[in-house]
């Protein structure tokens, strides 16, 4: 018996050793990029965050794991001229809501991949704003094409209060009428990777 279990754990060991290991494919920061889109009573603002850096690993066709990191410092706006963007930008990176000069990048870790489909995937994960780490799930695209593997996600919903984003929160601020501004923002996630 003792004999049968040591034979078991040696081809266990052995099993696990030989694993293959996963391809490591390297975030294109040129090619991959992040939108935004704040909502308010009165209208809504856009724009884009860079990717500082990150990567995605993958099992053969299937992605098994991977983390990003986002440049806050170079949150644009799209939808307003220089001086009003501006302006949203500067209040955008304030204490008021990202605290862009203490918390210069975000990150997001994923933490689970569960298969939806021919390359489409649920993916969960650990996504840090201001040093606040909250678990979030989105339906992705996950594409490998040659060298590359494109991921991407559309509508991704954030909600920002629980990363002590209170701003303009009705949640949080009574009576605030037309200035309140949706707890939830949306990113639009593309990354573009290559091994």
């Amino acid at each position: 018996m003792k004999k049968n279990l040591l034979v078991l754990l040696a081809l266990t060991g052995i099993l696990f050793a030989f694993k293959p290991k996963a391809d490591v494919y390297t975030v294109d920061v040129a090619k991959s990029k992040i939108e935004w889109i704040g909502r308010k009573v009165t209208g809504q603002h856009t724009g884009e965050i860079k990717i500082a850096s990150g990567n995605l690993n993958a099992n053969g066709k299937a992605l098994a794991s991977g983390t990003f990191a986002m440049d806050m410092t170079s949150m644009t706006c799209t939808d307003l001229d220089a001086t009003n963007g501006g302006k949203l930008l500067g209040h955008l990176k304030s204490d008021d809501f990202f605290s862009v000069q203490k918390n210069p990048t975000s990150k997001f870790v994923i933490t689970k991949i569960t298969a939806a489909g021919a390359e489409k995937a649920t993916i969960t994960g650990d996504l840090t704003i201001k040093g606040i780490t909250n678990s979030v799930s989105f339906p992705a695209s996950v594409k490998q094409q040659g060298s590359f593997i494109v991921a991407v996600a559309k509508g991704v919903k954030i909600n920002r209060t629980q990363f002590d984003i209170k701003y303009g929160s009705k949640s949080f601020i009574a009576g605030i009428g037309d200035k309140a501004i949706d707890d939830e923002f949306e990113l639009n996630i593309n990354l573009v990777a290559k091994k």
